[in-house]
C-alpha cells in the first residue's frame, strides 16, 4: 500500500497516465495528476480520485520545458513536504516516414518523451537523495524495444528512455532510489482507438496472447513498481505487451 505518499504522474489526464494516477491513489498515494493541455480532463481524473475517497490534485506543466518542471516540483515539494513516486508517462506522436519527417517533428518527441522523463528527474533527484528513497518509473513502448515502422522519432525517444533508466538507476541506487521502465504494446487508447478496424486485428494477431492490452494493463506494473514489494527491482524494463515483443 501507498499511505502517505506522494506521486507525480505526467501526462495523466488521459488514457494510461490516467489509469496510472487513478490506481496509485486506490492504494492510498496522494497524487499530482500533470497535465500540459488538457485541463478539463485533468480535473475528470482529479474528480475520479476524490470520489474514490482518494487525494489528488491537478498541475499545469509543459515537461518539455526544464525550468517549469523545476518550478512544478519545488511547489509541490513546498506544500506535501516530500514526493515519493515518480512516473514519466507524458509522450506525444508525430509519426511519419523517416525520409519525409521533418525536423520539428523529431525533436518535438524527443523533447517531450525523453527530455521530458530528464526534466523531472533532475529536479527531483536530489530531494530523493536527501531522503535516502524514491521510486522512479519510466513509461516506454514496446516500439522502444523493437523499433517500429513510421515511428523513428518515436522509438528512438522511447529507446532513448531505456538507456536513461538503466543509466540513473545505477547513479542513484546506492541511495535506496529504485528507477525502473515499463514497455506496454498494444494498448486500447484515444489514439488507438483512431485506428481502422482491420489494422487492430493485424496488430492483435502478431501479439501471442492475441488481444490487445488495457490501460488498466500497465497502471498494475506501475502500481507493483511504486509499491514496498518492488524494493529489490531496479535498472529493469519490464514488456507489458501480451508477448509482443
Amino acid at each position: 500500500m501507498l499511505q502517505n505518499k506522494v506521486a507525480i504522474v505526467t501526462g495523466a489526464s488521459r488514457g494510461i497516465g490516467r489509469a496510472i494516477a487513478v490506481a496509485l491513489a486506490e492504494k492510498g498515494a496522494a497524487v499530482i495528476v500533470n497535465y500540459n493541455g488538457s485541463r478539463e480532463k485533468a480535473e475528470e481524473v482529479v474528480a475520479e480520485i476524490r470520489t474514490g475517497g482518494g487525494e489528488a490534485e491537478s498541475f499545469q506543466c509543459d515537461v518539455a520545458d526544464f525550468d517549469k518542471c523545476g518550478a512544478m516540483v519545488q511547489e509541490i515539494i513546498q506544500k506535501y513536504g516530500h514526493v515519493d513516486i515518480l512516473v514519466n508517462n507524458a509522450g506525444i506522436t508525430r509519426d511519419g516516414l523517416l525520409m519525409k519527417m521533418s525536423e520539428k517533428d523529431f525533436d518535438d518527441v524527443l523533447s517531450t518523451n525523453l527530455k521530458g522523463a530528464f526534466h523531472t528527474i533532475r529536479h527531483l533527484s536530489k530531494y530523493f537523495l536527501k531522503q535516502r528513497s524514491g521510486k522512479i518509473i519510466n513509461i516506454s513502448s514496446v516500439s522502444g524495444v523493437t523499433g517500429n515502422a513510421g515511428q523513428a522519432n518515436y522509438s528512438a525517444s522511447k529507446a532513448g528512455i531505456i538507456g536513461l533508466t538503466k543509466s540513473v538507476a545505477k547513479e542513484l541506487g546506492s541511495r535506496g532510489i529504485n528507477v525502473n521502465a515499463v514497455a506496454p504494446g498494444f494498448i486500447e487508447t484515444d489514439m488507438t482507438d483512431a485506428m481502422p478496424e482491420k489494422a487492430k486485428e493485424a496488430v492483435a494477431a502478431q501479439i501471442t496472447l492475441r488481444r490487445t492490452g488495457r490501460p488498466q494493463d500497465i497502471a498494475n506494473a506501475v502500481a507493483f513498481l511504486a509499491s514496498e514489494e518492488a524494493d529489490y527491482i531496479t535498472g529493469q524494463v519490464i514488456c507489458v505487451d501480451g508477448g509482443l515483443a
